[in-house]
């Protein structure tokens, strides 16, 4: 059953749908961006995210036709996906960012400065399907994929099969308690499974952009294909559940986003999608400042993906080369400089052990990694992500209430960092719409949803 907004499990204390009002189609927020959730810093939030895939105007911007021409119910069909396509939105293909951004979130007290760490907690998959897509002009091999004529010149919404755009549908398959995709060929062909693997394609802070706003207090926008400071489409793989993200803030509050989930991806995504798919995630948003962001990052303020088995440093480019390079140049700050290594032996270790690649090529600007593996050095594995030991509170319209799910202490320059009791493990590929028994914290979860008097929710 497809996971609709609201329904089944929310593990947050503060749940934020995707609606025409909470979302911005193409845009990652800027300082000028209302925020439409503000919660405290060690909070937990639960987020239904809604993939672009199948609400395109290359796709007819109708999911329910788009999927149905796959054999999809309409209940199979998210009502959040249906109502952003059906709503006033403005977006112009092609030109404008793809993706669906929700948010952003504001953390009470945080300000420029100081560091975001963001915790993915949970990753539950929305559908029982996904879409790999590949368009015209885009993409590693444009010019060579898709294969056949190029889109029509009248092609848009009503005529939207003169794009000639390639979705390629991915049914989800669970096998022996894990989750699949599913590629079945046409012809009669090799049936190709693979498991996946979600992640949060984008996640930003605002920029700000308030040096550049007229005398009206407008700006540019910032599409939301952008990488940089802010995150953005970083499309990083790693930042999978139990993963921490790193990103320094720059305007109050910091005003976190997301977008462009992924059900699974190769490093590079060189058909400019991955396997594309709605996904409901948790995060647990904690504000650093010092002495807290220079013990957990030393003097690097860049992006920054820190796993229980590795650290990640990132590099952004319109260059392949210089991108891979800024990595180089961030692994080498923050092992001299957290881990106190010299320089050059940093450098040593870099060439010897650690691995670079690229997590996309398709977006104008290569964001390259580099990794290193924690098991080399003497540290300790960093605690796993915890829920809310009492996530249980009430509705709300938009902001929160002030309560803090974090513990009573801190650590210094940890602003009220969170001790919640019930531990997640890992993403339960076979429970995306179960109550989760091991981990919950006495109360029932089962049948109706966890909404209702219990997490707070931002306006719908």
């Amino acid at each position: 059953m497809a996971l609709q907004p609201g329904k089944g499990k929310v593990e947050g204390k503060h749940y934020l749908p995707s609606t025409p009002e909470t979302v911005r189609w193409g845009e990652l927020p800027t300082a000028r961006t209302r925020p439409v959730l503000t919660v405290d810093t060690g909070a937990t939030v639960t987020i239904d995210t809604v993939s672009q895939e199948g609400i395109l105007t290359d796709q007819g911007r109708d999911p329910d036709a788009f999927f149905a021409r796959h054999g999809v119910e309409p209940s199979e069909v998210l009502e959040d996906a249906r109502a952003i396509a059906a709503s006033g939105i403005p977006h112009r293909f092609g030109v404008d960012g793809p993706h669906i951004v929700t948010g952003p979130v504001a953390v009470r007290g945080a300000q420029p400065g100081d560091v975001l760490r963001i915790e993915v907690v949970s990753l539950h998959p929305r559908a029982r399907y996904g879409v790999i897509s590949n368009r015209h002009g885009q993409g590693l091999l444009a010019g060579e994929f898709p294969e056949g004529p190029p889109p029509d010149e009248d092609a848009d919404a009503r005529h939207w099969l003169g794009f000639r755009t390639v979705s390629t549908f991915c049914a989800v398959e669970r096998r022996r308690g894990r989750l699949f995709g599913a590629l079945d060929s046409p012809g009669g062909g090799t049936k190709v499974r693979f498991p996946l693997a979600p992640f949060m394609g984008i996640m930003a802070v605002a920029v700000d952009d308030r040096d550049l706003a007229d005398d009206d207090g407008d700006g540019p926008t910032v599409p939301s294909t952008s990488v940089g400071l802010h995150g953005g489409a970083l499309d990083c793989r790693d930042l999978g559940v139990g993963a921490r993200l790193y990103l320094p803030v720059q305007v109050p509050g910091a005003l976190f986003a997301v977008g462009d989930p992924h059900y699974a991806a190769g490093d590079g995504k060189i058909g400019v999608t991955a396997l594309e798919g709605p996904l409901r995630a948790t995060f647990r948003l904690t504000t650093l400042r010092e002495p807290a962001a220079r013990a957990a990052l030393g003097a690097l303020r860049e992006p920054f993906v820190e796993t229980d088995t590795g650290w990640l440093a990132l590099g952004m480019d319109v260059d392949v080369t210089e991108a891979m390079r800024r990595a180089a140049r961030s692994a080498v700050l923050f092992l001299s400089s957290r881990l106190g290594l010299e320089r050059s032996d940093a450098l040593a270790y870099l060439s010897a052990a650690a691995d670079f690649g690229v997590t996309q090529l398709v977006n104008g600007m290569t964001t390259a990694y580099c990794r290193i593996r924690r098991a080399d050095f003497t540290e300790p594995t960093p605690p796993r992500p915890r829920l809310p030991r009492a996530s249980f509170a009430r509705i709300v319209g938009g902001a929160d209430s002030g309560d803090n799910d974090a513990g009573e202490s801190a650590e210094p320059g940890e602003r009220a960092e969170a001790t919640d009791a019930a531990e997640v493990a890992g993403h339960d590929p076979a429970g995306a719409n179960r109550a989760d028994d091991d981990h919950a914290s006495g109360a029932d979860t089962a049948g109706e949803p966890d909404v209702a008097g219990k997490p707070d929710v931002a306006a719908r």
